[in-house]
């Protein structure tokens, strides 16, 4: 029966310088309710124009963009032996569904059986580079075993060169598309750890999971920055900061590819996803244009890729969408002259889906497919995910017959393409040892899972000290949450959408079913609201409870199906809040969310509120142990959680959007600030200090600081260093994250944390749209935001 209080979108659709020469420190040293710690710090730079170069400047030329491996011979041989068909069909991906049986009704035949035409044609005659995705949904081990042999075992043509097919697929937070693989929280999840241990771990996992089905490429990470909350995919991001995100992106490639791609038959191919400027446009809806000045582009969603791109990264995915009035797909400034020459990737671009025929059908920029092919590739891109057809390989061909587009353009990306392929080790064998992974969904994965999940639950809110809860409570858990491994998972999960219920993993805890584990089947009950009378129900059910547990937030969704109007929480489940508080019962809500949902309306009425993001097959048993105190909270806030859906800004804002209607300084009250986040000891933080005085261009500055734990129980705190540039010549934001540290503490314990600081730390995309630090005053910041963050700060310039 459906559940009346899930609606999640109620108007969407129904699922639903470092040219610096030497600097001077002046210290002044502040101690603040023992919360955050300032120290003023000026930089008196020598040289009148100090620049950074804040990414690699790499000037075309002849061979601006070329790849070089080991295998750089084998390939120009076969390049040298390929037709021009060839080539094109390195540069096409279709999609496993074309390739499969179907019946009368259209819909795939269970088991997944290839249609030896539809296979012919694209191995032999197309001669594809690759395919991915799915039947629809996951499917076991033997399955992908059976179809990945047939596919690699395919005949190649007389007298033609052996050209493997790459496979890929989105796993996203582990091998989500094989029955039984590990789950682990969302990136956002893993953001809110601030730990990026956890990253690499999931990424490690994820990799192994992946090759144990027989694919050797992953979708995945998405580098796309949080920063436009409507966005359906937030979930899919590290969150909304630069220093926050490039961590966690430098961490997930890593455990992805690790340090020898090809060696390793436990890694994949990680891909980069949606370069660029994707995760912000300017009404929210997926797909839509975004508007991103050069300047914002280069200091915010640049680098988060070139983390990617350093830390090894072979693939790119590119943006559906339009920045600035160009489709990115068509554009050679970001997929050339930015991506290649700025960043330095040399690794190979591919399309999002149907993205080039879109060039023509959408975006209208080509007056036909052939054309949009032209320009797509001409542009930069080098590989098509068609997915459905084999026109594009046609329309290569025929554009390069005719002159219109240089068969070296071809050479270029396949060239791109074979060195991934050589890299994974596929020429040599592209299905190795498929019976080799023991580990496969096993319980030690499923602890890391487990372990990354515990870590990632936020605690916002603890009126009255309701948390943690005691096994002697009656507890009453409700909410379309409760009892639904879905909404602990979100989208992407054994779906695209992440809806259906009979893929879910068996053995699994709801929420309710782990707090029943824990607190006792006599004392946690559970409501069910798909009842037409549960307003009156959850009134009977919380007169016999001492505690009511409401988990909310949204069903599952992403991309299209995403698309919300308002980022308030849907009516129904405001209601349901509403109907629970006239029992007069202390409330603890438990949020769901793929991104922040206004809860301002309801906060008032809940006693605790938890965070819990999506945290993955195993967050059931995570979220209960946070509750019952079993798991001391420790996450952290990776994005501002709005206080209204109209009043959406960023923990990084400029000084000009604290007016307030008065005239006042008051204008940012979000609800939570990015890095809030409370635990159930307490952290003193003193002892602030610098290390030197002076810093040349070469030279680093250690910040320190001590932490003590200050309650009765063991915890974990994420120590914080935030810098601010008192004055600039472009108007600087109030405050901006340079390094953060994750420490353990028992009771009574303390620590010293040193970060270490840089010249280039400082720098800023100035006036000419070039990295600088310019010399001035900086403050210093370091401590915690689970308290509030201004009421300690008396904000004054330091002098020298």
């Amino acid at each position: 029966m459906e559940n009346r209080y899930w609606v999640a979108n109620e108007s969407a659709v129904g699922i639903t310088s470092v040219g610096m020469k030497m600097a001077r420190l002046a210290v002044l040293l502040r101690k603040q309710r023992g919360i955050l710690l300032a120290a003023s710090l000026i930089l008196a730079a020598l040289s009148s124009h100090a620049q950074a170069g804040g990414r690699k400047q790499v000037h075309a030329g002849a061979d601006a963009y070329v790849t070089h491996s080991p295998y750089d011979a084998q390939i120009e041989r076969l390049i040298g032996q390929m037709s021009l068909e060839e080539k094109a069909g390195q540069m096409t991906q279709v999609t496993l569904e074309m390739l499969l049986q179907r019946d009368a009704k259209g819909q795939i035949k269970v088991p997944a059986l290839f249609d030896q035409q539809k296979l012919d044609s694209a191995l032999s005659i197309y001669r594809v580079g690759s395919i991915l995705n799915n039947v629809g949904h996951t499917m076991d081990l033997p399955t992908w075993h059976r179809l990945l042999r047939e596919i690699h075992a395919y005949k190649t043509p007389a007298g033609r060169p052996a050209l493997p097919v790459l496979y890929g697929v989105d796993a996203i937070h582990g091998a989500n598309y094989t029955v039984g693989a590990t789950l682990f929280p969302q990136e956002i999840g893993l953001a809110a750890t601030w730990n990026p241990n956890f990253a690499t771990q999931c990424g490690s996992v994820t990799a192994y999971e992946t090759r144990a089905s027989g694919i050797p490429w992953n979708f995945s990470p998405v580098l796309d920055l949080g920063r436009q909350p409507l966005w359906s995919r937030i979930f899919e991001t590290f969150g909304e900061d630069v220093y926050l995100s490039r961590a966690m992106a430098t961490a997930i490639v890593q455990g992805y590819q690790g340090d020898a791609l090809g060696a390793d038959p436990t890694k994949v191919a990680a891909c980069l996803k949606h370069f660029v400027g994707y995760s912000m446009p300017l009404t929210g809806k997926d797909r839509t244009p975004a508007w991103i000045p050069d300047r914002q582009l280069k200091e915010y969603f640049l680098p988060v890729f070139q983390a990617g791109i350093d830390a090894g990264a072979q693939t790119i995915m590119i943006n559906s969408g339009e920045v600035n009035g160009i489709p990115v797909h068509a554009s050679y400034d970001l997929l050339t002259t930015t991506l290649r020459g700025e960043l330095g990737f040399r690794g190979f671009t591919v399309s999002d889906w149907e993205d080039v025929k879109m060039l023509h059908s959408v975006h209208k920029v080509a007056a036909t497919e052939r054309e949009a092919a032209k320009m797509a590739v001409m542009a930069g891109m080098d590989m098509s995910m068609v997915p459905l057809q084999f026109d594009f390989a046609r329309d290569l061909v025929s554009l390069v017959r005719a002159g219109e587009l240089p068969e070296s353009r071809l050479n270029e990306a396949v060239r791109r393409i074979l060195t991934v392929k050589f890299k994974l080790g596929l020429f040599q064998d592209p299905l190795p040892n498929l019976g080799g992974y023991d580990k496969f969904g096993s319980r030690t994965h499923a602890d890391m899972a487990l372990n990354s999940a515990r870590e990632s639950v936020t605690l916002l809110k603890n009126g009255q000290g309701i948390l943690p809860l005691t096994k002697t409570s009656k507890v009453l858990v409700a909410g379309p949450g409760a009892h639904s491994l879905n909404a602990l998972n979100g989208a992407w999960t054994h779906t695209w959408q992440g809806v259906e219920t009979r893929f879910n993993t068996p053995g699994k805890a709801t929420i309710y079913e782990a707090m029943k584990a824990i607190g006792g089947a006599d004392q946690v009950s559970l409501l069910d609201l798909s009842a037409a009378d549960a307003s009156a129900g959850i009134a009977r059910a919380a007169s016999k409870a001492d505690v009511i547990v409401l988990c909310i937030g949204e069903e599952p969704s992403t991309e299209k199906p995403g698309d919300i109007t308002s980022l308030d929480l849907s009516r129904a489940q405001r209601m349901l809040v509403q109907d629970a508080a006239l029992a007069g019962k202390p409330i603890v809500l438990v949020l769901l969310e793929g991104r922040p949902r206004i809860i301002s309306e309801i906060e008032p009425l809940a006693a605790g509120i938890v965070m819990a993001y999506f945290p993955g097959d195993e967050g059931g048993q995570a979220i209960a142990e946070v509750l019952y105190g079993v798991v001391n909270p420790s996450g952290k806030l990776p994005y501002t959680y709005p206080r209204y859906s109209g009043d959406l800004t960023h923990y990084d804002y400029k000084f000009s959007e604290t007016k307030d209607i008065l005239f006042g300084n008051n204008a940012i009250q979000p609800q939570y600030e990015f890095g809030y986040g409370l635990s159930y000891t307490s952290f003193q933080y003193s002892d602030l200090a610098l290390s030197t005085t002076q810093v040349g261009a070469t030279d680093s500055l250690t910040v320190s600081v001590k932490v003590t734990n200050t309650g009765s129980r063991a915890g974990k705190e994420v120590v914080q260093l935030y810098v601010r540039d008192e004055y600039a010549s472009i108007a600087p934001p109030q405050k901006r994250l340079r390094g953060f540290r994750k420490v353990s503490l028992e009771a009574g314990e303390s620590t010293v944390v040193r970060f270490q600081l840089h010249a280039q730390d400082l720098k800023f995309v100035g006036v000419d749209n070039r990295w600088r630090v310019e010399p001035g005053d900086y403050t210093l910041m370091v401590g915690s935001l689970s308290k509030k963050f201004y009421a300690a700060w008396d904000w004054r310039q330091a002098t020298k």
